[in-house]
């Protein structure tokens, strides 16, 4: 296949128009600059669609008229048009040297990778398309790579959809690359494509860096567990997104407590989708704890999870709880509630008039399981218990004549009438395991069976309601660490810094952790006292350890930092008190000192080592005649 430069295609007005020069006649018409500026702008316009139609000519393919029809205006809708790689190629040659297109609609035109490249080569030239949307052409990876690539450079995208390319989690890498020094797009498109752990954790690594992002679409992916822990990591420190949209994704109750704890900290989101993630009431209870921390969303939607009356309870409750709170919209449109929400949320909206929940209709119920027995045997062990008695004392007042049997109807009298807080289900329940082989007799022996096999069965049921509680806990524990592990990755300890206002508490209760970039610094060291000033923390030397496992970085050796390690050998004057001056560097100022004056021998020996102590002879004589003194006792003793 030929290669068709972009120099080749362009025409040049030279060879079809003439020049003033050539045609005195021209300069007698005189014309308004209304014409004249109409005039050049149909031949632009012209000249534009001369060369898309000579750049399809050349490469083979039939010209779209939706296209040459609607030059010059602002939007181009060229969605299911099937250009196909080379129509993208023409259309990019064409796209050149127009001026009038911000917004470029390509959607479902089977570009694949190739059209992509054309596509990067003409926005690397142009600077008026604002929004691109390239979604369903199945770019894959390569594409991926194309367009990150084209993000590094480009200064006028503001919105870029890529939905439905078939983009895999390494390819998230990518985008993450590229959108950590572009903070001119708003707006990113990512849904309907394959990313999963490794996907979410560079993802999360992009809301980290990234200081200019406002929109995300990720609906439509697979971000569960890992990858949903690690995205929701980089949502806690972001500062700039508004709009998040992450449904059909299976977060899980997993992702809601990581989700919970990111917005704690996160102080920009308004609107945030959570259709349809397999969240489940105790995943609400763990969402809404990061709710009563947060006051900047507004919006929340929970429909198509498995919620009950009790999670939209529990949704009521923590706005009805929480003073503070931003939240003007939830929808739960699947949930079936009870009068009691209804109260509830009548009441809620009372204190915030602007609260609006979207539900099911009134119809649910709050499922509650039938109460169960208990053990008739752990009731009358419990009641022995109680009044310190034994199994043999409660048996034996029933056995008058002392055969160690009693028939089933004295001993259901018997129970009947004392206080044992049996029913009749649970008697007759006892009778029947008490007399299995239908005798119509209860011995001592089957009680004391029946006692111990109760007292092991309870143990297992404790041993498994421990066991679960335990698993749960650790599960949990595990998240929260992966989290705060995660956070600890995508935030670099060089590029934040403790806010000097974030550890201030007021009447309201503590504050949480607030970090701020380096970039606004600045502003906080003004607005704050004198120990904040650049020049008290440029004397500071603070040195943190490196993160990711990687080695420990040493700092360069400055005389002002050995200061403080090191004494100064080249002092032979007594230390000074307390009172002395120190300088800003570290060492005592005093000058009546020169070190200049001092002999080379001098300061030779005293920069090799330290004066020996004059104290250090004298305990070497007295070890030595403690030597003498013992050898002498051992020749007496010989």
């Amino acid at each position: 296949m030929s290669v068709v430069s972009l120099e080749s295609l362009f025409i040049r007005d030279d060879d079809d128009c003439p020049s003033p020069t050539e045609n005195p006649d021209l300069n007698d018409d005189l014309d308004t600059d209304l014409e004249i500026d109409e005039r050049e702008k149909s031949n632009k316009d012209t000249s534009t669609a001369e060369v898309y139609l000579q750049a399809c000519k050349l490469v083979g393919v039939v010209p779209v008229s939706y296209f040459v029809r609607n030059l010059g205006t602002s939007t181009m809708s060229l969605n299911h048009h099937g250009l196909g790689p080379l129509g993208g190629k023409a259309l990019s040659i064409a796209l050149v040297t127009d001026m009038h297109i911000d917004t470029l609609e390509l959607a479902d035109n089977h570009l694949l990778a190739e059209g992509a490249k054309y596509l990067v080569e003409m926005l690397r030239a142009s600077f008026t398309i604002q929004n691109l949307d390239l979604s369903n052409n199945h770019l894959q990876s390569p594409g991926a790579e194309c367009i990150a690539k084209m993000l590094l450079d480009n200064i006028s995208i503001k919105s870029i959809k890529l939905s439905g390319n078939e983009f895999t989690e390494d390819d998230a890498k990518f985008f993450a690359d590229a959108l950590a020094s572009n903070y001119r797009v708003k707006e990113l498109d990512l849904s309907h494509n394959n990313f999963c752990g490794r996907g979410g954790e560079h993802l999360g690594q992009m809301l980290a860096n990234n200081e200019g992002l406002e929109l995300l679409d990720l609906s439509w992916n697979h971000l569960r567990m890992k990858g949903a822990v690690a995205f929701c990591a980089g949502l806690g420190v972001n500062v700039t997104l508004k709009h998040l949209d992450l449904s059909w994704n299976g977060f899980g109750n997993e992702g809601a407590l990581a989700l919970g704890e990111a917005l704690k900290f996160n102080n920009t989101l308004v609107h945030l989708n959570l259709n349809n993630n397999r969240i489940t009431n105790e995943g609400v209870g763990m969402l809404c704890r990061g709710l009563e921390a947060n006051d900047t969303l507004r919006v929340l939607l929970l429909a198509y999870n498995s919620l009950t009356v009790e999670g939209a309870l529990a949704l009521v409750n923590v706005v009805k709880n929480t003073p503070k709170t931003a939240l003007e919209e939830i929808n739960i449109c699947n949930v079936l509630v009870n009068e009691n929400f209804v109260q509830l949320l009548e009441l809620t909206c009372q204190e915030h008039p602007s609260l609006e929940v979207h539900y099911g209709g009134v119809g649910g119920f709050i499922a509650k399981k039938p109460p169960k027995r208990r053990d008739p045997m752990k009731v009358i062990q419990d009641y022995l218990d109680k009044r310190k008695l034994r199994l043999w004392d409660f048996f034996r007042n029933i056995d008058k004549d002392g055969t160690m049997r009693v028939p089933v109807a004295d001993f259901r009298k018997a129970v009947q009438q004392s206080s044992i807080p049996l029913d009749r289900y649970q008697i007759e329940e006892l009778i029947q395991r008490l007399d299995r082989e239908r005798t119509g007799m209860v011995d001592y022996r089957g009680l004391a069976d029946t006692r111990k096999q109760m007292m092991r069965d309870h143990r297992r049921q404790l041993r498994k309601v421990e066991s679960r509680q335990k698993k749960e806990k650790q599960k949990s524990d595990r998240i929260l660490k992966t989290f705060q592990s995660a956070v600890e990755a995508v935030t670099p300890r060089g590029s934040m810094v403790m806010s000097p206002g974030g550890a201030r508490e007021d009447s309201s209760g503590p504050q949480h952790f607030s970090a701020t970039p380096l970039s606004s610094w600045h502003h906080i060291v003004m607005s704050n006292s004198s120990r904040y000033s650049v020049t008290n923390l440029s004397n500071e030397h603070v040195h943190l350890p490196a993160l990711g496992g990687a080695g420990l970085h040493r700092p360069p050796r400055s005389p002002a930092m050995l200061s403080y390690s090191q004494p100064n050998l080249l002092d032979d004057s007594p230390r000074s008190g307390p009172c002395k001056p120190v300088s800003a560097q570290g060492t005592h100022s005093d000058p009546e000192v020169d070190h200049s004056k001092l002999s080379p021998t001098t300061n030779h020996l005293t920069r090799s080592r330290p004066a020996l102590n004059t104290k250090q002879p004298a305990a070497k004589t007295k070890t030595s005649k403690e030597k003498k003194k013992k050898s002498k006792k051992q020749l007496d003793k010989n």
